[in-house]
């Protein structure tokens, strides 16, 4: 029987060596031996998406290395998403999930993206280089609990900015909660512009993105009672 630490690291080198069949096989050994699927995905599969994105951007993979990748991550999310989403059930929500127009950079969102569909969330994603209007069009269009920005630019910036202003302008700042990440942004720079979290990598964004709509949820709740 292999160890939950084997499984968990043939997991992670399966979507860094773009290696489906280990990815499925390792995925189906982690059910079996009772890792729980969070776990396999964030320790396994999200820890392997990460050295890609990390060689990525150091640009010691290219593009297609990274496609690669990217599909034995979702052949074993196809295997441990089934059983996640049972456990998830009580939770659910809808993020719109973009990068922000000027920026191309999108393997950080694609990791989130795919850690909350694993999750059990609806996830529409608005994909990359994304105009102000497009985020504020999709939230009023999709009736969305979470807005998700990224970027690994700092000229960029400014769109979550705008963002956020034109948001509290149209009276939606009371019911979408907005998370923003990326190399460039951080903690004070969420405080200046009035986001609601920040994530500095995908497993904490995950996180917090399930805390803004358990929040979201509590809260209306309340209205309810009252």
């Amino acid at each position: 029987m292999s160890s939950k630490e084997e499984v968990l690291s043939k997991l992670a080198e399966a979507v860094i060596n773009g290696d489906i069949d280990l990815a499925k096989s390792m995925a189906e050994e982690a059910l079996k031996i009772g890792i729980e699927p969070w776990i396999a995905i964030t320790q396994g599969l999200a820890a392997g998406m990460k050295v890609v994105g990390d060689k990525y951007e150091a640009k010691e993979y290219f593009l297609p290395e990274v496609l690669m990748s990217a599909d034995a991550m979702y052949a074993g999310l196809d295997i441990l998403l089934p059983h996640l989403k049972a456990e998830t059930a009580g939770i659910r929500g809808k993020i719109v999930l973009g990068v922000v127009e000027g920026d191309i950079h999108d393997i950080g969102k694609n990791i989130v993206k795919a850690m909350l569909t694993a999750g059990g969330f609806e996830v529409i994603d608005a994909g990359r280089d994304v105009p102000v209007s497009k985020f504020v069009e999709l939230v009023e269009k999709e009736g969305a609990h979470v807005l998700g920005m990224s970027t690994m630019m700092t000229p960029t910036l400014l769109s979550m900015k705008r963002v956020e202003e034109i948001l509290r302008q149209k009276g939606l700042k009371d019911r979408v909660k907005t998370i923003i990440g990326g190399g460039t942004v951080t903690e004070e720079y969420r405080e200046k512009i009035g986001s609601d979290a920040y994530g500095k990598d995908a497993v904490e964004a995950v996180d917090k993105v399930k805390m803004l709509i358990q929040s979201i949820l509590a809260a209306a709740e309340l209205v309810k009672k009252e």
